[in-house]
């Protein structure tokens, strides 16, 4: 993973009146454990996959609790678990990432909605705006409106963000229906401590099972006729309840100020930028403290009348910082403003841009404009205004002064077992000639990006066979989809390998089978060498295939560029039709040097020989042409000033970051490029053999050096 929580996790065990510190991703299971939750589960993806890393790392904590736990294969597996909630009153959360997430579980969102439930269920999202997203820029808020799911998005605080966890289990059995809490990366990480409780075993559990499934009641059926009962039922009963319980809770918060003619609408999770904004242009303070009424949508969807007319009766304007598009909340104020003849004016999008990350920048100018516009007596908004262009015009003067800054697109991690199946691509086309690719969500889709720059279109995660479907029939060459065992497992084998073999088509998958689902942390998966237990997971990618009926299938070390190439080049030119499969094996770099560091430590420890490879170029032999760098981005190639007085290009150079995979050595031998590159062995804890043959190595060296200077 990407860090360990096995030192944290032990703060779940926390009882009454103790003080829990750490990560709002601690608190919010620290407030399910608290909360009787009977069952938990997942599918692993930022800016939440560390909540199921620790769930995972906490399941001795949870199995004293009887609580079971499921990491999904997708998250439509997760939400499906949900299920167990509709006929029993047991307590159940499932997480997943953002949008994408909700699309693959949208089915069974939408079937678990219709009947309601009795237990309470909770879909925890990490969704992000901005760099944080790293997906489509889309929001799960029209999921919740069209299906009747409450959405939370609590203000990043840990006691708020555990009071709406437990509160929303709450909500969720009064009104009977499903609630997604939203995580942003501001409340994942934000930091803090809260008054702990005791935790509780579920109503139902391991430790107290159920002892008779619930007597059948074709109303719980998510089907005709029955559907049409539960749309009513969403509309007149769940919904009122709903707001009811929100009214009555508090869950929404109000924090008052005296410039009371204008006020701040705010989604939760965007009240802490919203304060620091306040705060720089002198309207708040480091305390929470403010000088402009704030309304916290702790609850995003349902809205409460009552409450929005209340907040917004008796002032001249609103302006409601809703992150995203459509403007769905500025559109529903606006609507139950109207209704209740309240002629406050609402502004939003507008002076706040329809797109993009509200970021600290975007909120200062929002509220520049907002309160230019307004002018509420006793502040001076020209000043303000004056203060916000002076702390963000450094950027429009550095860009004058600078120009253009260089762009820093993501890559691969340097040694990453991936890169040189795409400089295999980028030979292979040599031959072939331009091939359509077909992208996929992972690691991989690094290579869509410069150097490389291979990939014409990611249509979702395990999509990319799928996705060629339509390409294959309709070009001289044929496509090439990448696919991670990751995606494989999620998607893949199903809507491309499956859907291919039934519709006989061609083609090449090529399957990067690195070992873990990585890009999340290298979590473990069905075909990982152990499953999170410690045991063999007992399933694997070839397996599979030639049990789905393929023929072709070749297994490849990904670090054999040659090989790669070569194996490419038979599967494309193959006369024999059918799907073409090339398994690229090589585990995820990022844990094999964790892995090997550990063993390394041990074995040092114990004092035996430990050997590390490192590669270099020879300064003298380089050419300059740099083909290797652009051949295979590895970022610990760089370039150097020559050595050679009569050389003005720069040199190749391998810098301290290599790991020794050997890439760079490979590329030059399959692209023929140049001998230029050496292999080095760092020998700790040497043996007498090792130690006698560096001393002959030695005297050969300075044997051969000797013989150079006399020529010269």
């Amino acid at each position: 993973m990407e860090r360990s929580f096995k030192k944290e996790v032990q703060a779940l065990k926390l009882g009454d009146g103790e003080t829990f510190r750490g990560e709002g991703i601690l608190a919010v299971t620290k407030a399910l454990l608290q909360s009787g939750v009977s069952y938990v589960g997942g599918y692993q993806g930022a800016p939440v996959s560390h909540l199921v890393d620790v769930l995972v790392e906490a399941e001795d904590i949870m199995a004293d609790l009887g609580v079971h736990l499921e990491t999904c294969t997708n998250e439509a597996s997760a939400a499906a678990m949900l299920g167990a909630s509709i006929n029993y009153p047991l307590r159940g959360a499932v997480t997943w990432k953002s949008i994408v997430g909700t699309n693959v579980a949208a089915d069974a969102l939408s079937n678990l909605a219709s009947p309601g439930v009795v237990g309470g269920a909770m879909i925890i999202i990490g969704e992000d705006y901005g760099e944080g997203a790293s997906i489509i820029q889309e929001r799960s808020h029209a999921y919740a409106m069209k299906s009747a799911i409450w959405l939370l998005d609590p203000r990043p605080d840990l006691p708020t963000i555990v009071r709406t966890v437990e509160k929303g289990f709450e909500l969720s059995e009064t009104s009977h229906s499903p609630v997604m809490l939203e995580l942003r990366i501001r409340a994942c990480h934000v930091t803090g401590e809260f008054e702990a409780k005791a935790n509780r075993a579920g109503k139902y559990s391991a430790l107290n099972p159920l002892q008779s499934p619930a007597r059948f009641d074709y109303s719980r059926i998510s089907h005709p006729p029955s559907t049409f009962i539960h749309e009513r039922l969403k509309v007149e009963e769940r919904m009122p309840a709903a707001q009811q319980f929100i009214r009555e809770h508090g869950l929404n918060e109000v924090f008052g100020g005296d410039l009371g003619e204008i006020g701040i609408i705010v989604q939760g999770g965007l009240y802490n930028s919203v304060q620091r904004a306040l705060t720089r242009i002198g309207l708040g303070d480091l305390y929470g403290g403010t000088r402009v009424p704030i309304y916290v949508l702790n609850v995003t969807y349902p809205l409460v009348p009552e409450e929005v007319t209340s907040f917004c009766a008796g002032k001249r304007a609103i302006l409601i910082v809703e992150e995203g598009y459509p403007d769905y909340i500025e559109q529903a104020i606006n609507t139950e403003l109207r209704r209740a003849d309240i002629q406050t004016r609402i502004y939003g999008k507008g002076p706040l841009p329809n797109a993009g990350e509200y970021t600290s920048e975007v909120l200062l100018k929002g509220l520049a404009a907002f309160l230019k516009e307004t002018r509420p007596g006793g502040f001076d908004a020209d000043a303000a205004g004056a203060l916000v262009q002076q702390m963000t015009g450094h950027r429009e003067a550095a860009a004058q002064s600078v120009g253009e800054l260089p762009t820093r697109p993501p890559t691969f991690c340097t040694g990453c077992p991936e890169r040189p199946v795409f400089s295999a691509i980028k030979l292979a086309e040599r031959e072939l000639g331009p091939i359509h690719i077909s992208a996929d969500i992972g690691c991989h889709s690094f290579a869509t990006l410069p150097p490389f720059s291979v990939g014409n279109s990611i249509l979702g995660y395990g999509m990319s066979l799928a996705s060629a479907a339509a390409v294959g029939p309709n070009m001289k060459n044929k496509p090439i989809a990448i696919m991670g065992d990751g995606g494989f497992w999620h998607n893949g084998v199903i809507t491309g390998v499956a859907s291919n073999l039934f519709n006989k088509g061609d083609g090449v998958l090529i399957i990067m089978q690195n070992g873990y689902t990585s890009a999340t942390g290298q979590q473990f998966m069905p075909s990982s060498a152990q499953a999170r237990d410690g045991g063999a997971t007992g399933m694997d990618i070839a397996r599979t295939l030639r049990s789905l009926g393929v023929k072709w299938l070749r297994t490849v070390r990904t670090y054999g560029v040659a090989k790669v190439r070569d194996t490419l080049i038979e599967a494309m030119r193959s006369t024999e039709r059918g799907l073409k499969v090339i398994i690229a094996d090589g585990e995820c770099q990022l844990a094999r040097q964790r892995r090997l560091r550990a063993e390394e430590a041990q074995m040092l420890s114990r004092g035996e020989r430990v050997v590390r490879v490192r590669y270099g170029v020879d300064d003298e032999i380089c050419t300059g042409d740099h083909s290797c760098i652009r051949l295979s981005g590895c970022p610990s190639l760089t370039v150097k000033p020559s050595p050679d007085p009569l050389r003005s290009d720069p040199v190749a150079s391998v810098i301290e970051s290599c790991v020794g995979c050997g890439l760079c050595g490979e590329v030059a031998h399959a692209a023929v490029l140049c001998p230029s590159f050496y292999r080095a062995e760092i020998i700790r804890n040497p043996s007498a053999w090792d130690r006698v043959a560096h001393r002959l190595r030695r005297r050969v060296i300075g044997w051969l050096g000797g013989r150079v200077k006399a020529a010269a």
